[in-house]
């Protein structure tokens, strides 16, 4: 007889085992919430389509919704809901077949560079962020990751003052990052970090999707602050920083 466990897990395995809920999903890591029709676009999928498996996946707890005015807004349960699809996609193994336009290798470029994984970065930004913090004693990650007190007081500066945390949300934790295959910065003083840099203009959105770019004033942050030189980033060992 199947336990409780199981079937739960049969359950969530259903959900995102089709391509368009997953294609749901993934865009939801950018941390907003998004419109039925907007995800329906991103999907390619016809607006019925699109109402039938959000409703599937807010009945199965993926998903919450909330409603105004005509317009039906959607967006993942939570941070640990974001940490299970981004873990997911990190076991996959990274994709071989040369990208079919110079638009998709675009995407796919700034996507690998610096990109939102729900509410903090990720990508090779991500992954340095959190090489930087551990390199400069801030970040200890010998049993996960845990900010020292010469880090605490950095975030306090950097901040102005520490991120809270609740029962199920510490202040640091590692996040696999999917594309690097090495661990990034979550937890809240992940989130907050990646707050404090869009606020800051230190890292602006692409368009309407997941990919950050890096301006003078980020470059010259990341650089005081961690040591990173973000042009060394954007040269990718895949793409050679070419187009």
């Amino acid at each position: 007889m199947a336990s409780d466990s199981q079937i739960a897990l049969t359950r969530l395995a259903g959900l995102l085992a089709d391509g368009t809920r997953a294609a749901f999903c993934l865009a939801l890591l950018d941390g907003r919430a998004w419109t039925a029709g907007e995800l329906a676009r991103h999907a390619g999928v016809a607006p019925s389509t699109a109402s039938e498996h959000l409703s599937r996946l807010v009945a199965g707890g993926v998903l919450a919704e909330e409603h105004q005015g005509r317009h039906r807004y959607v967006r993942l349960a939570d941070p640990a809901v974001a940490q299970l699809i981004e873990d997911m996609a990190a076991h996959d193994p990274p994709a071989n077949s040369p990208p079919g336009t110079l638009r998709v290798a675009g995407a796919r470029r700034a996507l690998a560079f610096a990109r939102t994984c729900y509410d903090h970065m990720a990508g090779r930004l991500g992954v340095a962020v959190a090489d930087a913090l551990s390199g400069h004693g801030l970040l200890e990650r010998r049993t996960g990751f845990a900010f020292t007190e010469a880090g605490t007081s950095w975030l306090e500066d950097v901040l102005g003052s520490l991120p809270g945390t609740t029962g199920r949300r510490p202040l640091a934790r590692q996040c696999l990052d999917w594309t690097e295959r090495r661990p990034h910065l979550a937890g809240t003083a992940g989130a907050a970090l990646c707050r404090h840099a869009l606020d800051q203009g230190w890292v602006t959105r692409i368009g309407s999707g997941r990919a950050l770019t890096v301006g003078p004033a980020g470059a010259e942050a990341f650089s005081r602050l961690l040591n990173i030189d973000v042009a060394a980033l954007r040269l990718s060992p895949d793409d050679g920083g070419g187009t």
